[in-house]
């Protein structure tokens, strides 16, 4: 794990980057459940796809690359009643010149990452998604995959998720480490 010394400015309002450089924070699912962890999917089970989404775009979530494309707009690219497979990929091979918040959160905060997948894949109808990365990151892509075990193990993930009849599995890809992968 990555660990940081300077903690933030107590002034400083975090949400997505809240638990970076928390004192006594580590990645496992029993720090993330503490703080309230994968309530949020509880929530989130409970609603209609189409109100996630609906939430989503008033919250005005925006994607974390360079163009910040509106996250739930995105969404709605999907068509209604879409009889084909979906999947959802999640980049984190950190390959934009001079960027460093993928391994913020695949370091600090794999389960904050795995839930906001989880309602994302729920609200498109995936049942499988990736997440992509770079091969330089050894230390990273096993930090999720250990996260990803944990949450297997408390039925965030797989089969019948917490009893909703929605099943989803979540892959780490390993890359090569070129730009962008590897086009």
């Amino acid at each position: 794990m990555i660990t940081y010394s300077k903690q933030p400015d107590p002034r400083e309002y975090r949400l997505i980057f809240k638990n970076v450089d928390r004192v006594g924070w580590d990645p496992s699912i029993e720090s993330y459940l503490s703080d309230g962890g994968y309530d949020q999917l509880r929530k989130a089970l409970t609603m209609e796809p189409k109100a996630i989404t609906e939430e989503v775009k008033k919250s005005g979530l925006r994607g974390r690359g360079g163009a910040g494309f509106p996250t739930g707009m995105k969404w709605t690219f999907i068509p209604p009643n879409n009889t084909k497979p979906v999947y959802l990929i999640c980049n984190g091979d950190e390959s934009e010149p001079g960027t460093f918040k993928d391994r913020y959160i695949l370091h600090q905060d794999p389960h904050q990452l795995i839930e906001g997948m989880v309602i994302s894949c729920f609200a498109v109808g995936a049942h499988v998604a990736y997440i992509y990365i770079r091969e330089e990151f050894p230390a990273a892509a096993e930090l999720v995959e250990k996260a990803l075990d944990e949450a297997r193990a408390r039925n965030f993930l797989g089969k019948n998720i917490l009893g909703s009849g929605f099943d989803l599995e979540i892959y780490v890809h390993r890359g090569a480490g070129a730009y962008i992968c590897g086009e």
